[in-house]
């Protein structure tokens, strides 16, 4: 009896130690799991705080509407998509029936919360417009677009991140007329990319140039910036704008400058 009576004294001692580890192995797993979610829940608490303070530098809160009439053409539809991927402030909407007044761009663009709109008209599908406009107070601009090339179209080598900021970068001939000073300002309001905007990346790898050519015509390039040898890399899309008319107003006003270089036989206005 002795001798069974020892053996289970031994068994009883090693499972009393196998529970004891088992208790501290658990009591550590769950130290770790506390752990674990304290830092699960800084690690949400460090975002809030880096949007807030990202909302409270965030004072320019310009918004673009962009969208096009029924009835454009497919390579206006993709000029219109690249434009919306490289601004990151820019909103889109459903396209416009032509039997309906430019004046109703105005609503829309309140109902979305926009201060500027980029209209792309197109006319018998052949001709396309562009119409730049503030929404507040004006000016609104009238632009004919001449030989567009999309990023698909053009497969260039250049590369840009999707929602970085652009470099602004304008032809001098811009400060020597007042109109083309009127339509500096209002690329740079419309195009530019507000500093901090939360749908923005904290980068800047591209610039947008824009030149003046023959019978002031406006050419747009994107060039990527390459590394820090500041290499340029065109990356598209590509095309020219044709000033029409400037209005004092939204898609209405006074006629401040028509150009006296263009010619239409389908515009009526």
């Amino acid at each position: 009896m002795g001798k069974f009576s020892k053996i289970k004294k031994v068994q009883q001692e090693e499972t009393a130690k196998g529970k004891m580890e088992w208790e501290a192995a658990g009591a550590k797993d769950s130290s770790d799991d506390s752990s674990d979610e304290s830092d699960d829940e800084q690690v949400p608490q460090k975002q809030t705080e880096e949007t807030r303070k990202r909302a409270e530098l965030w004072t320019n809160r310009e918004r673009v509407l962009v969208l096009c009439s029924r009835g454009a053409d497919v390579r206006t539809r993709y000029l219109m998509k690249d434009i919306k991927d490289l601004l990151p402030h820019a909103k889109g909407d459903s396209k416009l029936d032509q039997q309906k007044s430019l004046k109703a761009l105005n609503e829309i663009a309140e109902m979305k919360n926009c201060t500027k709109v980029m209209y792309f008209e197109s006319r018998k599908r052949k001709d396309t417009y562009l119409w730049m406009s503030n929404v507040e107070k004006g000016p609104s601009i009238k632009f004919l677009v001449h030989n567009v090339h999309t990023m698909k179209e053009l497969k260039m080598s250049g590369n840009c991140l999707k929602a970085s900021r652009p470099v602004l970068s304008f032809d001098d001939a811009f400060e020597q007329k007042p109109h083309l000073k009127l339509i500096k300002e209002v690329l740079m309001q419309t195009l530019g990319t507000p500093h901090h905007h939360p749908r923005s990346q904290p980068f800047v790898d591209h610039v947008f140039n824009f030149s003046v050519g023959e019978g002031d015509k406006i050419w747009f390039r994107n060039f990527q910036i390459v590394d820090e040898s500041l290499q340029l890399q065109e990356v598209g899309p590509r095309f020219v704008l044709e000033m029409v008319r400037l209005f004092a107003g939204s898609f209405e006003g006074a006629v401040l400058y028509d150009n006296p270089n263009y010619v239409s036989q389908c515009d009526p206005s």
